[in-house]
């Protein structure tokens, strides 16, 4: 494309961040920019005023001597006193903002130390530390450190720009197991929580993905005479061939993945629902999905479906019907964290009703951003303050009233989070939000979103490392705990049929 191997690590040193075609160029590029820049000499030294790094110095000596010596005793003590990921500030957007690669190196070795030492606990002697204490302390470890999740805004026409973002995090392999999205960003969200890893890898690779789709629009176009605007059958034919027809639950037993579905109700006085194997384990993910894209006026509204006891399909709610998941709640961090625990959000924001006005929060500590930030949190406590008397005029006034809920949610939601994966045009033309993309602006926009999400993976391998680490030796102790379960049941059985009566 633009002269650079496509695979592999970039031979010249000097390639421009902007022509990486590849997170390993990418890569090789940034550290060369920081070797120049000297961003590379700011991060191998500990000394900044946005951390406290004498303290985290100090707890990484402890935890590296304890390690050498051995003593898992001595280190689930040190542990049990807090697992923080944001001790001393370290876990700041800020921190991530002077080096294009990377961050403080006693940050980063920090934390590799610390997932270290979980795992020197877990993996200890039983005759040091029992199965049930490991176990318990990894509960507690779990609860209190949190989870992380990735949540894909509403995007139209952008949802290519989702996918890119998936794709340069599988290949890394920090996909969190938590994901929402909603309008397009659901039918990624669906894609990701209905295919395992592997799949994934093949959809990924030569994106069959994106093809499929291509050769939908050209179908939909084809039958309206060179329209090129997306239909609703579009979106319902696009959502048969990328989506297994599953419930949310049959889901996550396939794939271990918690997907998230918001919509938005129909009527004036119903509240938006977030659907999941949680909240709604019967529910069919194609029909949620239907109705998480089903822009009003421009698209119908949806009844939602479920699987009945007999495995047939049955209206959900057939009284009500549903609309864009993105007005009501673009983002769900709320309900991610009361039903998750979740408490590290990264967003994929492409929602065109507002990526104009978004900024990337946490970078820029200068005092204009910091005061565009208290402008932006005021006017939205001006909105609720001012919303019951709004109400209160239009009355019954339909389709005023619908109306102007749905601008009052579009207008107070927070539609960013800890890692903001942005693109780098903030504004398009909105006779393409709702068109069907040609071949080069779909794959344009795939590639877009892997390079944007290319800067961000160091701080969110970062932020998840000990969060993965802790799934990862919990699953294992689980494991343990269930074989050995298994176990003691097969011979009680024995023993009871050894001794019982001829």
């Amino acid at each position: 494309m633009n002269g650079l191997p496509t695979t592999g690590v970039a031979s010249d040193a000097t390639v421009d961040l902007s022509r990486a075609t590849t997170y390993e160029e990418w890569k090789a590029a940034a550290l060369a920019h920081d070797e120049r820049s000297g961003a590379a000499a700011w991060r191998r030294e500990d000394r900044s005023s946005r951390y406290d790094f004498r303290a985290i110095r100090s707890r990484y000596d402890e935890l590296c001597a304890l390690k050498a010596n051995g003593d898992a005793h001595a280190l689930l003590f040190l542990l049990n006193q807090g697992i923080h990921g944001n001790m001393g500030g370290m876990g700041r957007p800020a921190l991530y903002a002077r080096a294009k690669f990377g961050t403080k190196d006693l940050i980063t070795n920090y934390i590799d130390e610390l997932a270290g030492a979980i795992e020197v606990v877990a993996r200890a002697d039983e005759t040091q530390i029992p199965l049930l204490e490991k176990f318990q302390f990894l509960q507690r470890a779990s609860l209190c450190f949190g989870h992380s999740a990735l949540m894909l805004s509403g995007a139209g026409a952008l949802g290519p720009f989702h996918l890119g973002v998936a794709k340069a995090m599988l290949e890394q392999n920090l996909l969190p197991t938590v994901i929402s999205g909603s309008s397009a960003g659901s039918f990624v969200a669906a894609i990701l929580g209905t295919h395992t890893d592997e799949e994934l890898r093949a959809l990924f690779d030569g994106v069959p993905t994106m093809v499929a789709l291509e050769e939908i629009g050209e179908t939909s176009a084809a039958e309206a005479r060179g329209n090129p605007q997306l239909a609703i059958d579009d979106v319902r034919a696009a959502i048969a061939t990328m989506i297994p027809d599953l419930t949310f639950e049959e889901a996550f037993a396939r794939t271990g993945r918690k997907i998230n579905i918001p919509v938005s109700p129909a009527e004036l006085h119903q509240t938006s629902r977030l659907m999941n194997a949680v909240t709604s384990p019967n529910v069919y993910i194609r029909e949620t999905v239907l109705a998480s894209c089903a822009i009003p006026g421009v698209f119908p509204a949806v009844t939602l479906a479920a699987k009945n006891r007999l495995g047939e399909r049955v209206a959900y709610l057939p009284t009500r019907k549903w609309v864009d998941g993105s007005i009501s709640d673009d983002l769900p961090a709320k309900r991610l964290t009361r039903l998750y625990g979740v408490n590290h959000f990264i967003t994929s924001q492409t929602n065109p009703l507002v990526l104009w006005a978004i900024r990337d929060t946490g970078f820029d500590e200068s005092l204009f951003g910091r005061f565009f930030d208290i402008y932006q949190s005021a006017a939205r406590e001006w909105l609720r303050a001012t919303w019951p008397f709004t109400m209160r005029v239009l009355g019954d006034r339909y389709p005023l009233n619908v109306y102007a809920r749905m601008a009052y949610s579009i207008a107070v939601q927070d539609y960013t989070a800890d890692v903001n994966i942005l693109p780098r045009r903030r504004v398009w033309d909105p006779r393409k939000l709702l068109s069907i993309l040609s071949e080069e602006e779909t794959r344009e926009l795939i590639r877009e979103g892997e390079r944007a999400t290319w800067p961000k993976l160091e701080m969110i391998r970062n932020c998840t490392r000990v969060g993965r680490t802790l799934e990862r030796v919990m699953a294992e102790l689980q494991h343990q705990i269930a074989l050995r379960a298994t176990y003691v049941h097969d011979s009680r059985e024995y023993v009871e049929k050894d001794w019982a009566p001829h």
